[in-house]
């Protein structure tokens, strides 16, 4: 299929997920997203995300790209879907790369309102440590400011960094984390310290699942933002929601999101999400995976209780 072909074959499917939640895609502000990485789409691991509650307002689109396409941040600037800015978030990207490897990006937006993020993979043998990304110049201080209190929970090998240049905050993707750290007493002692809302129970019990748990910092203060919890898994019943309103929306998304891999369930990403006012929750479905999501099924599916 042409590249302008995989642009429509896409499309499409983020209006049809749009759709399951009542949202209208913008395709002024999407198509130019997609049309400037139409050679990679093919192939692309592709994410379709909502939320509950308040947040169920938008639909979310994240789309990888090899990282010998170029740097995604210089693309979504010379096509005019993002402005340039002097704010240090403009240059992380850039500094990271100079700083580590980097084995894989990927782009992030809304499908209202277009491009909001950059996210960098670093190499799955070779994570760094977070003292590595302290020292990347245009690292939000936040990050140093909180790295005791990281360590104290075992949070220390960072999988990805996401940007989000609207916001400008950053999430630390967390992985290889250590079990005992994800049960109840921890979680609570972490939630607490990092002065965000508590979990419910249905909360504490999806913990232990996890596969990544992410903070988001920003350079206006030395607080943690939000933090979540992400788990990945071919069951469609897994969201800790508690309001039945945001349960049958979730259903709904879950058992009915479009996806690309004729044969295979349905790959879904859960996030148990915590800021420092309320609980919530995210639903990503997979419309397009890789090998990379096949092996995590693979491991954390067998956590199921």
């Amino acid at each position: 299929m042409s590249g302008s072909g995989e642009v429509a074959r896409v499309y499409a499917a983020m209006e049809e997920a749009a759709g399951l939640l009542d949202v209208a895609c913008s395709r002024e502000k999407v198509w130019p997203i997609l049309t400037a990485f139409e050679d990679v789409l093919a192939d692309s691991v592709i994410v379709f995300s909502m939320a509950s509650g308040r947040h169920a307002t938008e639909l979310d689109f994240s789309i990888s790209v090899p990282a010998d396409h170029g740097d995604p941040y210089a693309a979504a600037l010379a096509t005019g879907a993002i402005p340039e800015t002097d704010h240090p978030v403009g240059n992380l990207l850039a500094d990271t790369q100079k700083a580590l490897p980097v084995s894989m990006f990927a782009v992030d937006g809304e499908v209202t309102s277009g491009f909001k993020k950059t996210y960098a993979f670093f190499p799955t043998r070779d994570m760094p440590g977070l003292a590595e990304l302290i020292d990347i110049p245009s690292m939000p201080p936040s990050v140093a400011e909180n790295a005791d209190l990281f360590a104290r929970y075992g949070l220390d090998k960072v999988q990805m960094i996401s940007l989000d240049y609207k916001k400008r905050q950053v999430n630390l993707y967390f992985s290889n984390l250590n079990p005992e750290f994800l049960e109840a007493g921890p979680v609570l002692s972490m939630v607490r310290e990092m002065g965000l809302h508590l979990p419910v129970e249905k909360g504490l019990a999806f913990a232990p699942r996890s596969f990544a748990v992410y903070p988001t910092l920003s350079w206006d203060s030395g607080k943690i933002e939000r933090l979540c919890f992400a788990v990945i898994s071919t069951d469609p019943t897994l969201a800790p929601a508690q309001d039945d309103a945001d349960l049958a929306q979730f259903s709904t998304y879950a058992n009915n999101a479009p996806y690309a891999y004729a044969g295979e369930k349905r790959t879904l990403v859960y996030g148990l999400t915590l800021s420092p006012s309320e609980e919530y929750y995210k639903l990503g479905s997979y419309y397009q995976i890789s090998d990379i999501q096949r092996k995590l099924l693979k491991a954390f599916d067998s956590l199921a209780d």
